[in-house]
């Protein structure tokens, strides 16, 4: 009986020695054969795909290692399959990693797209509050267009963890009615659902979802950036990211735009915004791994790869695109705190 028992202490402990490691293992991840890259909803449509599939192609002939897709429809799902360590990488906007950044230390920038200058100096895009073309002397006070007029309309963000369809937007409405007596208390959470501020707040689940809420008539302001929709709209007006400028979508404009072809949008208030970065989780990438993708992306090779950065005169969907000497450049956790200082 002594020896029984014996017995099943050891496999008891065996028991709890397996479990250990692997809890541990789960807690701190494995770095393996395959890289996971795990896309917002803004890139994870069909016609992104010839830019995903590059991207991963060329991460599989630097690291010998598989790359896998997995593509959401919600912000939240692709920001916490990182922190939770089911995804190697990330193509995430400031506020998304900052947020993963916030629920797990691990998690590092990588690399984010130049301005045209080749550097961080001119890295920014520019987050749009657009209305409807037919619309816009609705929201002008004595010929110019005016915050003051958004007030108790039905308004569409992004995604609560948009950097540039909601925390940019939201920040500056906060601001700009920060010194009137009634709005004096708002804050960006008031902005979150009717009643405190707008009539009606929808949240498009994409920066293409939340133009399309704007087009087809579900609310009458709507908050997106230029980036995402350029694919799929032209400048018929004015000035490209100036307030006035009239945008167009065009005749063969993929979903979710080919239901709203021909519709325009006038901007009425343009911010800049830093730009998105590709980041990484070292607990399951390894730093090997990282070190290859970020000399991997840095590198000439993907600056004129026509797959990753397409001509801007192209005809070809992408990602990213290129008018003069955009590239990637490594970036540090550092250069993403004015965004952090908009969400204090």
């Amino acid at each position: 009986m002594k020896k029984k028992w014996c017995v099943l202490a050891m496999l008891f402990a065996s028991i709890l020695l397996l479990a250990a490691c692997s809890d541990s293992s789960a807690e701190s991840g494995e770095v393996d054969d395959v890289i996971d890259i795990v896309w917002y909803p803004n890139e994870s449509g069909n016609d992104m795909k010839s830019s995903r599939d590059e991207i991963g192609s060329v991460i599989e002939e630097a690291t010998g290692k598989t790359v896998e897709h997995h593509l959401t429809t919600d912000y939240a799902i692709a920001i916490e399959t990182l922190v939770n360590n089911n995804a190697d990488l990330a193509f995430m906007g400031a506020v998304g990693y900052i947020e993963a950044k916030n629920g797990n230390d691990a998690v590092e920038p990588i690399v984010v797209p130049s301005g045209p200058s080749g550097t961080l100096d001119d890295a920014i895009y520019h987050s749009w509050l657009a209305v409807n073309v037919d619309e816009q002397d609705n929201f002008k006070v004595d010929g110019e267009f005016s915050l003051d007029t958004i007030v108790d309309k039905p308004f569409s963000f992004v995604s609560n963890s948009s950097t540039s369809g909601f925390v940019v937007p939201s920040s500056g409405i906060v601001d700009y009615f920060a010194d009137h007596e009634e709005y004096g208390d708002l804050t960006q959470e008031d902005l979150m659902e009717g009643g405190p501020f707008f009539s009606q707040v929808l949240f498009g689940g994409s920066h293409q979802g939340s133009a399309v809420n704007l087009l087809n008539n579900s609310v009458e302001v709507a908050a997106f950036c230029d980036t995402c929709v350029e694919s799929y709209v032209e400048l018929a007006e004015g000035d490209a990211n100036s307030p006035g400028a009239v945008y167009q979508v065009k005749d063969d404009a993929a979903e979710p735009f080919n239901t709203v072809t021909g519709k325009e949008f006038t901007l009425i208030s343009v911010t800049p915004v830093l730009n998105a970065p590709f980041a990484a989780n070292l607990e399951v990438i390894g730093e090997e791994d990282y070190e290859t993708i970020q000399e991997l992306f840095a590198s000439d090779e993907i600056a004129n790869n026509e797959k990753i950065f397409v001509p801007e005169d192209s005809d070809a969907s992408g990602l990213f695109y290129k008018s003069a000497d955009e590239r990637f450049v490594p970036v540090e956790d550092e250069w993403f705190n004015p965004i952090r200082e908009l969400q204090n």
